[in-house]
């Protein structure tokens, strides 16, 4: 398998060159952030930094491809579906039921070109469940999850894109470990190796200009699409493995964002609060409030990303008993630092934000 050099190299440029004239035009047609309560900075920001991201990974795919995958036609339609959902979002706005209908209608369009879930596996046996006509929900709430994960954490400056860079990267480690020792490679997971190092490409050269302090914000039109991409990109090289570490090991990579979400809708849950009423008890909100800078929040998050996807790696080279064991000692290690911490929300009293507005006004974002 030969890396994608050229077209890393120029997703890369790309983004670094287009990122301004894309924050230029954010102002001109008013797709800015305005700062609120449950937010950081204090100024109107530009926020299409998505847009930026999507024209240099698809120029670049584009470029330097002979001859496109089916499976990159694939993501690149059910991208832009995404995308543009989130351009309309930035600039204009839409309601959660719209919004929810067109991430779901980008995740039916992947189907055609064989991106699915097709079975899962007994984690304390080799056997495998085929899925059959339940693949194609399962493929729908898969895309969906983790595309709202990752707009969920996109709240400082730089922490969706590190996230998904790190993930980018070690998705495309994981599936190149995974050939090597099986000595040979679907079309599939060649792709999926090339399209995330692409992608990663373009998100490095995004984050000269999203890092804190950001000149421009990812905007759900980033967000989204990331997070939808990354989740594509799981199926394409990893969902279809034989193993349960190989089904299971998505979800260590994306764990920072999974968990975000899950921990939120628990609390909330537990709180007898709305499930969908923002708060301000994510990772980030509780690493503020113990101290932390916005820059070493976001770093410290990082070194998080950083810890799941070396186990992620390790998980691959280990034998499945072996990965088993390690995935247990981590889920506990991770729910206990998150309780300790307050993400969880159990037996704290939370810092809801009702649309009306009468509480009394949280610190921090």
């Amino acid at each position: 398998m030969q890396l994608p050099v050229t077209a890393i190299l120029l997703a890369f440029g790309t983004a670094l060159l287009i990122t301004p004239w894309v924050r230029k035009w954010a102002f001109k047609c008013g797709a800015l952030d305005r700062p609120n309560r449950r937010k950081v900075h204090e100024r109107l920001m530009p926020r299409l930094g998505g847009l930026a991201i999507y024209l240099s990974f698809v120029a670049s795919v584009m470029i330097t491809s002979q001859e496109v995958a089916r499976q990159a036609i694939g993501l690149i339609i059910g991208g832009s579906l995404i995308v543009l959902l989130g351009v309309i979002d930035d600039t204009r706005g839409v309601s959660p039921r719209i919004k929810l209908a067109g991430q779901v209608l980008a995740a039916f369009a992947v189907i055609p070109f064989g991106l699915k879930v097709e079975f899962i596996t007994n984690p304390l046996s080799a056997q495998m469940i085929t899925l059959g006509l339940f693949s194609i929900p399962v493929t729908v709430l898969w895309l969906v999850s983790v595309t709202n994960a990752v707009n969920l954490i996109d709240g400082l400056d730089g922490l969706a894109g590190g996230t998904t860079f790190i993930a980018l990267l070690t998705l495309a480690a994981t599936v190149w470990i995974e050939v090597a020792r099986a000595g040979s490679s679907s079309p599939g997971q060649e792709v999926a190796v090339i399209l995330a190092l692409i992608l990663a490409g373009a998100v490095f050269g995004f984050l000269r200009y999203n890092f804190y302090p950001a000149r421009i914000f990812l905007g759900d039109s980033g967000s989204m699409f990331l997070g939808y991409s990354v989740a594509v990109l799981a199926i394409m090289g990893l969902a279809k493995g034989p193993t349960f570490i190989s089904v299971i090991i998505p979800v260590v990579i994306l764990g920072i964002p999974l968990l975000d979400t899950v921990f939120a809708i628990v609390r909330r849950y537990c709180g007898h609060r709305p499930i969908f009423q923002p708060d301000k008890e994510h990772l980030h909100h509780r690493l503020m409030d113990m101290g932390l800078s916005h820059r070493q929040t976001v770093l410290c998050i990082y070194a998080i990303n950083i810890i799941l996807s070396l186990s992620a790696i390790i998980m691959t080279m280990i034998t499945q008993k072996q990965a088993v064991l390690l995935l247990a000692v981590l889920s506990t290690t991770i729910l206990i630092v998150a309780n300790k911490i307050g993400v969880t929300g159990i037996g704290k009293p939370g810092s809801y934000l009702p649309h009306s507005g009468k509480q009394q006004r949280p610190s921090g974002m």
